[in-house]
Order: structure tokens, then C-alpha cells, then sequence
């Protein structure tokens, strides 16, 4: 399940990707057209500038506007950034592996095999859909 702040995250960047390429997006302008509470959109919105999703100007005409194309931000992305791992557990993770505690055997464990099955259908669904994909819809 996605956390509120992947999914404001989300929205937030379907918002800029809607808008002119040269068009600099203002906090409030984006909180009330996503329906996001400002003070939560404005943590958001610094994550996703760490992360090189979005850039920013400061100043009177400043705000907020996409760094990274929109064909190129899949919903994996912005999932790992803000709730990162999309494996159920630590052992099947790609990018957060840890191995678990009380498995004798990770080789033979088949709730990790079954798991592992899962991430790589999820991961592949996921990142097959990118912002610019859902504004298409």
C-alpha cells in the first residue's frame, strides 16, 4: 500500500506534469489543484528535489517545476523514495536486501523464492507506468 506521501508525491507530480514545460509551479497553486495540505506538500516537495524529480526557483515568480522528464519518473521510483522497498520482505529486495534472521537456508527458503516471484511482477508493472503515462489517461 502506498503511504499519503507517495501518493501526494504522486499527485503533485502529475500536477507539473500537466503544465508548460517553462511554467514554474507555486506550493499553493499545487497543494490546492492536488488537493494536498501545503505544510505536507512542502516536505514532499523538498524529498522529491533530493531525489532530482523536481527542481526549484526561488524568489517572487518562484516555485516549483519537473527536473526529470515525465517519461522517465515510473511509479518504482517514487515508491522506493518515499516507502522504499516494493519487496514484502528484506530478503527478496533488490535494492534493500537483508538476509532474515531465523532463515536456516535462503537458498532453499520458499517463501523468500515465492516472494522474490512477486517483487519482479510488481516491480515490472510498476515501473512500466510513468507520469506521463497516467496524464495520457
Amino acid at each position: 500500500m502506498l503511504s499519503h506521501k507517495a501518493k501526494y508525491a504522486l499527485k503533485a507530480l502529475l500536477y507539473l506534469a500537466q503544465q508548460e514545460e517553462t511554467h514554474i509551479s507555486r506550493t499553493i497553486e499545487i497543494a490546492e489543484a492536488a488537493s494536498i495540505p501545503k505544510k505536507f506538500l512542502e516536505q514532499i516537495l523538498l524529498d522529491l528535489k533530493r531525489g532530482h524529480f523536481v527542481g526549484s526557483k526561488q524568489g517572487k515568480f518562484g516555485g516549483y517545476y519537473l527536473l526529470k522528464s515525465k517519461n522517465d519518473i515510473t511509479l518504482a521510483d517514487i515508491h522506493r523514495l518515499f516507502d522504499g522497498a516494493i519487496a514484502l520482505l528484506p530478503c527478496a529486495s533488490l535494492n534493500f536486501y537483508e538476509r532474515c534472521s531465523d532463515c536456516i537456508d535462503e537458498s532453499e527458503c520458499l517463501l523468500r523464492h515465492g516472494l522474490i516471484t512477486i517483487r519482479e511482477e510488481t516491480l515490472k508493472a510498476m515501473e512500466g507506468i510513468t507520469i506521463a503515462s497516467l496524464v495520457k489517461k
